[in-house]
C-alpha cells in the first residue's frame, strides 16, 4: 500500500490532466488525440480496478469528484444538445411553452425573446424537430436561464453544479446499496471512474445522471420499505429521461399486489404532479411529431437495426426505417415485459428486491439492442445497473463506443460502419465469454 500510493497519486493527477484536455483543450473531429487521451483515462481506468484496495475506495472516490469540478466552466467538447437545452430554458424563462413550436417560428414571427435569436439558433442540432425532454429536465433547463441570464456559458455552469451534484449522490447511493447487501464497496469505482461517464455526463451535460441519481434513489428507498417515497424517486427518473419507464412493469410481481399500487399510485401522482406546469394541450402534437420522428427517421450507431436496414436496401433498394423502426420498438417491448415477468427464484424478505438491477439491466440492454439509435451516454444507466451483477460487458461496451467520435470531421459526421460492427462484434463476443463461462455461478453481488 505505501509502495502504491505515490503511484495512484500519479494517475490521478494524469487522469485530470487528460480530462481538462479533453474538456477544453480537443475538438471532437481531432480524433487523434481524442482517441489517445480517452484510452489512456480508460488504461488507468482499468488500472485503479484492478489494484485498488478496499482502503483506497475513498480516496479515489474523491478522485472523481475532483475530475468532474475541473470541467466546471467547460462548454461540452463532444455534444451540442446543450444549445438545445439552453434554448428551452429561455422560452419557459420567458413564459413560451417549449414544446408548443419548432424553435423557426420564433425567428419567423420576429419574437422578441430575450437570448432567442440567430446566434443561439444557428448553434441548435436539431432545429426542424420539436422538443422532446420531459418535466424535470426542463425544469433544470429553466433554472440555467434564470440564474446567468443572457449568459451561455453561465447556464452551462449552472446545469454542471446539477450534474455534479447529482452524480455525487448517485456515487454515495450506490456505496450504500453495495454496503448494505454485503458487496464489495470496491464496485462502486466502476461507475465513478468509468472516463465514459465523467466526459459524457458531467463533461458533455447529458442527463443520464439524473436517471441513474434517482434510479438509485427509488432503490435505496424500496429496500428501506418506503415504498410511495420510492415511487416519487422514480417518477423523477422518468421525469428527468422517459427511458426509465421501461422498467415499470418488474416491479409487480416483486413487491406485491398492495405494496405495487402504493408505487404505481405514487409514480403516477408524482408523474402528474412534476408534469402539471407544462401541460398544454396545443403543445402536445409536436411532442407526439418527435416521438414519431425518434422511431421514424433518427439512426445512429445501432445493430440489429442496421442489419434489418440493409436487408431492406436488398430486397426493396430503399431505407425501411419508417416500418422498420416501430416494428424493433415493438419488439424490445415485447422481450422487456418477457424479462420483467420471467418468473423469480424465492428470496428471503430482506433480499426480496435482489434481482431488480439485473432485470434492469437485461430489460435496457434488449432495448438498446433493438433500437435505431444509440448515443454514447445512453450506456451509463447500463453501466451503473451492471455494478451490481457479475458482468463487465457493458465496461467492455464505454470503450468501444467512444468508437462512434471517429465519424466526426471537421465539415459535419459520416458514421463508419466498420467501427460499428467492431464494436458490436467485440461487446456482444464479450457477452457470451461471459454468459458461458459465468452460468454456473451466482447472478448478483449481493
Amino acid at each position: 500500500m505505501l509502495k502504491q500510493k505515490p503511484l495512484s497519486y500519479l494517475m490521478l493527477w494524469v487522469s485530470l490532466m487528460a480530462y481538462a484536455a479533453m474538456a477544453y483543450g480537443v475538438p471532437r473531429h481531432e480524433t487523434a488525440p481524442l482517441f489517445a487521451l480517452y484510452f489512456l483515462l480508460f488504461a488507468i481506468y482499468l488500472w485503479v480496478l484492478k489494484t485498488a484496495s478496499d482502503n483506497e475506495v475513498k480516496f479515489w472516490i474523491a478522485a472523481s469528484v475532483l475530475w468532474r469540478l475541473s470541467m466546471l466552466l467547460a462548454t461540452p467538447a463532444l455534444s451540442d444538445d446543450v444549445y438545445r437545452f439552453i434554448w428551452d430554458g429561455r422560452l419557459l424563462a420567458n413564459g413560451y411553452h417549449p414544446f408548443a413550436e419548432l424553435p423557426g417560428y420564433y425567428l419567423q414571427k420576429g419574437f422578441d425573446i430575450p437570448g432567442i435569436g440567430q446566434s443561439l439558433y444557428s448553434q441548435l442540432n436539431s432545429p426542424h424537430y420539436f422538443s422532446i425532454y420531459p418535466p424535470f429536465a426542463q425544469y433544470i433547463f429553466w433554472a440555467s436561464a434564470v440564474v446567468p441570464p443572457q449568459s451561455v456559458l453561465g447556464s452551462m455552469v449552472v446545469m454542471r453544479v446539477f450534474i455534479i451534484a447529482a452524480e455525487v449522490g448517485a456515487i454515495f447511493l450506490l456505496q450504500a446499496l453495495l454496503e448494505r447487501f454485503n458487496a464489495g464497496k470496491k464496485n462502486t469505482l466502476i461507475y465513478a471512474l468509468n472516463p465514459l461517464v465523467v466526459i459524457e455526463l458531467t463533461g458533455n451535460l447529458h442527463f443520464e445522471a439524473f436517471v441513474v441519481f434517482f434510479l438509485l434513489l427509488a432503490l435505496y428507498l424500496l429496500v428501506h420499505a418506503k415504498v410511495w417515497q420510492a415511487g416519487a424517486a422514480f417518477a423523477f427518473s422518468i421525469a428527468s429521461k422517459l427511458l426509465p419507464a421501461i422498467f415499470l412493469p418488474l416491479f409487480l410481481i416483486r413487491l406485491g399486489l398492495k405494496r405495487s399500487l402504493i408505487f404505481y399510485g405514487s409514480v403516477l401522482m408524482a408523474t402528474g404532479l412534476l408534469s402539471f406546469p407544462l401541460l398544454d394541450g396545443g403543445a402536445l402534437p409536436g411532442l407526439g411529431e418527435s416521438f414519431a420522428l425518434y422511431f421514424k427517421k433518427f439512426e445512429f450507431n445501432a445493430s440489429i437495426y442496421y442489419l434489418v436496414r440493409e436487408y431492406g436496401f436488398w430486397a426493396y433498394g430503399y431505407n425501411i426505417i419508417q416500418t422498420a423502426g416501430w416494428k424493433l420498438g415493438l419488439v424490445s417491448t415485447i422481450i422487456i415485459l418477457v424479462v420483467s415477468f420471467w418468473p423469480i427464484r424465492p428470496v428471503d424478505k430482506g433480499r426480496a428486491l435482489s434481482d431488480v438491477p439485473l432485470t434492469m439491466m437485461w430489460a435496457l440492454l434488449a432495448y438498446f439492442l433493438f433500437t435505431t439509435t444509440l448515443h454514447p451516454w445512453y450506456i451509463a444507466p447500463l453501466l451503473m445497473l451492471s455494478v451490481f451483477t457479475k458482468y463487465r460487458f457493458v465496461v467492455v461496451w464505454t470503450a468501444m463506443v467512444f468508437l462512434t467520435y471517429a465519424g466526426y470531421t471537421a465539415t459535419g459526421f459520416s458514421e463508419n460502419l466498420y467501427l460499428v460492427l467492431l464494436e458490436y462484434v467485440v461487446v456482444i463476443g464479450y457477452l457470451v465469454y461471459e454468459w458461458i463461462w459465468k452460468k454456473a455461478r451466482p447472478s448478483f453481488c449481493f
